[in-house]
């Protein structure tokens, strides 16, 4: 009888911490993070969202996307996206997994490499390697400055437009390294764009 009044009231205590446990860290503490974030990083919290000058959602700061299509020479140009069937899917986000050695890697990138060289007007060579290669995600929002700065030349041709004041816009785009001296340099394609757009 003990025995049995012993095990009642532990299985009670049992219930009664699952049920604590589930408001506090299934309820509570979501709800209490969820409002910090709107309320202290609202932009970040709902997915670093880009609008154009008419309030419309193009994309996000955080992935890059496609500039490619008959208009493509107006743009600059992302990083090549593996994540996906036509790249650029955030539900797929990946690099290609293949080695730097892989046939299918190699000639990839020397199509590429073609492609932007002749497009851009510069050698080969020249050509900087995240021009050819995708990110680990395949969702880089980012190019080099080097790169941004190679496109400029086409992108100024391509919209009537000064080369000086398209570098202008390279410049006032370029982040700087994180602290000083985390990471490199970067470029964010999308927000350029739209800064080009404006612009233009």
């Amino acid at each position: 009888m003990a025995s049995a009044r012993s095990t009642f009231r532990s299985t009670g205590v049992a219930i009664r911490l699952t049920l604590l446990s589930t408001v506090v860290l299934g309820i509570a503490y979501p709800l209490a993070v969820w409002g910090v974030g709107q309320a202290a990083f609202h932009d970040q919290a709902n997915g670093s969202m880009v609008t154009d000058s008419s309030g419309k959602v193009v994309g996000s700061s955080l992935i890059g996307q496609s500039f490619d299509g008959s208009s493509a020479a107006r743009w600059f140009q992302s990083r090549p996206s593996a994540a996906g069937e036509k790249g650029y899917d955030a539900n797929a986000s990946s690099g290609s997994n293949l080695g730097p050695n892989n046939p299918d890697l190699v000639k990839a990138i020397r199509e590429r490499q073609q492609a932007i060289a002749k497009a851009d007007g510069v050698p080969a060579s020249q050509v900087p390697a995240d021009a050819v290669t995708a990110s680990g995600s395949g969702l880089d929002p980012d190019i080099s400055p080097e790169y941004a700065l190679q496109q400029v030349s086409r992108v100024a041709s391509a919209r009537g437009m000064s080369e000086s004041a398209v570098r202008t816009l390279v410049d006032e785009h370029t982040e700087a390294r994180q602290l000083g001296f985390l990471g490199e340099p970067v470029v964010n394609v999308l927000e350029l764009n739209l800064a080009l757009a404006k612009a233009s």
